[in-house]
């Protein structure tokens, strides 16, 4: 677990985690850290989830991109107003059906609805809310969501020493697990 930690928390590399494991004693190759990274953040991130505070009711939301495999895919999140991240989700598209899914599934796992929700202009959002939070009020301003750009400053920062992420499953895994230990 502190191989994990390590790796989510501070700008490291799985050869990194390794070196620093090994000055404890501990003998774990690069790969078998990004196995434990891969394995255990999905069940850290939930077990810690009741520990942190109640999310917010004011989501900012927004979608970004990064490189998965040579591909690009579109990165959904939502932060509330204290910072906390609600969820993130890795998809192919960019468009209605990836936002509802981003929203249903960060309800579900959270069980709160938000009465606001800052987006850009997209307008892949306004059918969605309209659809799933219809009481909510929707928030499209310039400049309205920056609480949620300068949080895609900080992930992207993290991703860029790394050589790539490969698979969709492990960009999921590791962009939430980061967004986990923020």
């Amino acid at each position: 677990m502190v191989a994990v930690r390590l790796y989510l928390r501070y700008d490291l590399s799985y050869r990194d985690v390794e070196e620093l494991l090994l000055e404890r004693g501990v003998e774990a190759d690069h790969v078998t850290v990004f196995r434990w990274v891969r394995r255990f953040t999905p069940l850290l991130a939930d077990a810690a989830r009741f520990g942190r505070h109640a999310p917010g009711d004011r989501w900012f939301t927004d979608e970004t991109y990064v490189k998965v495999n040579g591909v690009w895919r579109y990165v959904y999140r939502a932060v509330d107003q204290d910072g906390q991240i609600i969820d993130v989700l890795v998809s192919a598209r960019r468009d209605a059906a990836a936002a509802r899914r981003f929203f249903r599934r960060a309800m579900a796992m959270l069980k709160v609805r938000p009465t606001e929700v800052i987006t850009d202009a997209a307008s892949v959002y306004l059918a969605v809310l309209d659809e799933l939070v219809p009481s909510a009020w929707h928030h499209v301003e310039r400049h309205a969501n920056n609480r949620v750009e300068a949080d895609h400053n900080q992930f992207k920062h993290r991703l860029r020493p790394m050589r790539g992420l490969r698979t969709d499953r492990t960009a999921q895994t590791i962009i939430a697990g980061h967004a986990f230990m923020q």
